[in-house]
């Protein structure tokens, strides 16, 4: 954004989605649509490509995949699931 020079008012007007749903989106903290994520990638200029994991490496570029900084909420349910059993 800042490369770009977007407020996030400007990303979220263009991208058509809440103050609440972006500020979500920017920290992580939830999990959201595809279709929400996309939008939010397309007015940024990027595009969401899923390609094989072996593939990845074949790709012409610097980036390198790195360990999901967003957790699901299966691994959020897994997680309190097992601090229940360790708290009883």
């Amino acid at each position: 954004m800042k490369k770009q020079k977007v407020t996030q008012q400007d990303l979220r007007e263009r991208a058509g989605i809440a103050r609440r749903t972006l500020t979500g989106v920017l920290s992580g903290e939830s999990d959201y649509k595809v279709t929400t994520l996309m939008a939010v990638l397309d007015r940024l200029g990027y595009e969401m490509a899923i390609v094989p994991k072996a593939a990845v490496h074949a790709l012409p570029t610097e980036w390198e995949p790195t360990e999901p900084a967003v957790k699901t909420k299966v691994q959020i349910a897994i997680e309190r699931l097992a601090s229940q059993k360790n708290t009883s």
